[in-house]
């Protein structure tokens, strides 16, 4: 439910102020732990450029109440309904929609939620639609991570942050304040397909599936950069730990950490990887 009155404060002033000297981009990245107030603050701008009230933007006039109820023909949505990505296919009708003029007001407005879940395809889809449109336009995408948005597609944007460094959330952040250094982070590069396969060996050990043992090898066998070692263990513990609030995964998750002391003992007594990892898949076996 589109809530205009739970917004980022700093945040709608900013957009005011841009909106008042006609100097809004056409193109925003909000950042934002919690994606729905992001979301509500993007309808909310959408609400100030069409509002037909006195106190803009005041929610209750007849354009206001067509944005926030989703009927209006110049504000999209675009969301993963549940799904783990955002694909090409769900950004495709965004692209056709560009060239499209406004039908009730002075500019069209494009919200993509949850845009960490892009795949590249769409991603790459998207460059063309962050440049300068064809039609006026503003799209904002909405994530709750920077780190997992293409640099490319940052670059295309300005960013909103409304955590204001209250919350260190994003991946950078989290491996800084679990030792790695900025070269170290650099050099990780791309981390989705490692997050991907990680998640899979973590997944296989919960389920007792013995995959998990190939799993393992696979990943031993991919890691040749001692970051990406490290890099391994500490995306497992982050599993286990956010499994923790998981009432039916908290019993698992406890043991999980346990098992994962056990590897960092190993680990300072130059145990190799693949005995590390060994050792946890047949633990879980």
């Amino acid at each position: 439910m589109i809530n205009i009155s739970n917004v980022g404060v700093k945040q709608t002033q900013f957009l005011q102020k841009a909106y008042k000297q006609k100097k809004l981009a056409h193109s925003y990245l909000f950042v934002d732990s919690d994606e729905e107030r992001a979301l509500n603050t993007a309808y909310w701008l959408a609400c100030l450029f069409n509002c037909t009230g006195e106190n803009k933007p005041d929610g209750t006039c007849q354009n206001c109440k067509q944005i926030l109820s989703g009927n209006h023909p110049d504000v999209l949505l675009v969301q993963s309904d549940g799904k783990q990505t955002l694909g090409i296919d769900q950004i495709r009708p965004l692209k056709e929609e560009l060239v499209k003029s406004p039908v009730e007001s002075s500019r069209r407005f494009f919200f993509i939620k949850e845009a960490q879940k892009l795949t590249l395809s769409a991603a790459n889809g998207l460059l063309n639609l962050l440049e300068e449109p064809v039609a006026p336009v503003v799209t904002i995408l909405i994530t709750n991570n920077s780190d997992q948005i293409l640099p490319t597609i940052r670059s295309r944007t300005q960013i909103i942050n409304f955590d204001n460094g209250k919350k260190r959330n994003g991946k950078t952040e989290i491996l800084l304040e679990n030792g790695f250094t900025q070269s170290e982070i650099n050099e990780l590069g791309n981390l989705e397909k490692w997050d991907q396969e990680i998640k899979y060996f973590y997944q296989e050990m919960l389920e007792h599936n013995s995959l998990a043992l190939i799993s393992a090898h696979k990943l031993s066998e991919n890691a040749k950069l001692v970051s990406e070692q490290r890099y391994i263990l500490i995306k497992l513990k982050l599993l286990a730990e956010q499994d923790l609030n998981d009432p039916l995964k908290l019993n698992l998750a406890a043991q999980m950490l346990k098992n994962l002391i056990e590897v960092d003992k190993m680990r300072l007594s130059n145990v190799n990887l693949r005995n590390s990892l060994d050792y946890l898949a047949l633990r879980w076996k």
